[in-house]
């Protein structure tokens, strides 16, 4: 008998057990990687459980793990975004020049944020309006954002010299681990977006736009306005990204970040996000980012070629995206 029973009137639809609906949730995959991969590298290593190691571990994951929070909400409304990246280097190339030639730092951020806001607009005006693939709209802005990165920075990185713009890359120790202030501003985020999915009508109607569009316009749901939010949301968090890695990164460099377009989505696609959209969330995310983060410190310290490291993280991507669709013929 089918596990899901049709409901009747006058008829209750049976609930499931406590332990089935947790094993449903999209995360709980991804979190059992996560632990086996720390136990493997616990016991085969010898400074991975190391609070020095950890730190590293978290602080490598910063600049993902925020991209990765802007690629979720779009590949949730069925969407992919590949110029992610791009607009994150193009936004740290206007933070670091400008900073350098003598413009307010935190007006330099302002403009940023307001140049990867009228991005994230662009792509969602001709998603939501003109109905154009994402794919396409997302690969030629890649195309447009890459070239005026280009053009600004002239060829030339910019060295970080100002407090407010490596602001994110100080912190303090704790217990001999290294906390820094771009880690906390990242489970910050996480914690907003993850309230902002889950216990607002924004968030919801998110979901039901990712799950059917036309079922959520039978319901009311302005449809281009929803995907038109969620890609200039996206925009914003991948500005935040640009300054949360120029705490990591020491210069605002044209040639930086080459794969985060991938990276994010490996994260969130590992994480449990679904590409054909409606399932998912940035928990699992956050999870995808630190087994891509874990894995590559761990073999790092194991000193295995950085390009096995690759080969098993598209093995993960793969065993990811068939576990998806097995889901969704099973339910």
């Amino acid at each position: 008998m089918s596990t899901i029973a049709k409901f009747k009137p006058g008829v209750q639809t049976p609930v499931l057990p406590f332990w089935k609906s947790a094993l449903l949730m999209p995360s709980v995959g991804p979190l059992v990687v996560l632990l086996l991969f720390c136990l493997f590298f616990a016991f085969t290593t010898e400074h991975f459980l190391t609070p020095r190691n950890l730190s590293l571990v978290m602080q490598q994951s910063v600049i993902l793990g925020a991209l990765a929070i802007g690629q979720t909400l779009v590949i949730l409304t069925a969407g992919i975004d590949l110029a992610a990246g791009g607009i994150t280097v193009l936004a740290m190339v206007i933070i670091g020049r400008f900073a350098l030639e003598g413009l307010d730092p935190a007006l330099c951020i302002l403009l940023a944020l307001a140049v990867a806001i009228v991005l994230g607009a662009v792509s969602g005006t001709l998603v939501s309006r003109l109905r154009l693939p994402p794919f396409i709209v997302t690969l030629g802005l890649l195309g447009i954002v890459t070239a005026a990165t280009r053009l600004l920075s002239m060829g030339n990185s910019y060295p970080i010299e100002n407090d407010l713009a490596a602001f994110f890359g100080n912190g303090f120790t704790l217990s001999g681990a290294r906390v820094t202030y771009g880690m906390l501003a990242l489970l910050g985020l996480y914690a907003a977006v993850a309230f902002a999915l889950h216990e607002t009508w924004w968030g919801r109607h998110v979901y039901a736009v990712g799950n059917s569009p036309a079922a959520a316009r039978l319901v009311g749901i302005n449809v281009p306005r929803i995907l038109l939010s969620v890609y200039v949301v996206a925009g914003l968090i991948y500005a935040f990204a640009a300054w949360l890695a120029l705490g990591r990164i020491p210069s605002a460099d044209p040639n930086a970040l080459q794969t985060a377009n991938l990276d994010s989505i490996t994260a969130a696609v590992i994480g449990g996000a679904s590409l054909f959209g409606g399932r998912g969330g940035v928990i699992g995310t956050l999870i995808g980012t630190l087994i891509i983060a874990v894995l590559r410190n761990g073999l790092t310290l194991r000193g295995i070629d950085p390009l096995w490291q690759d080969l098993v993280t598209g093995v993960l991507v793969i065993l990811a995206v068939a576990a998806d669709q097995l889901y969704r013929r099973r339910w």
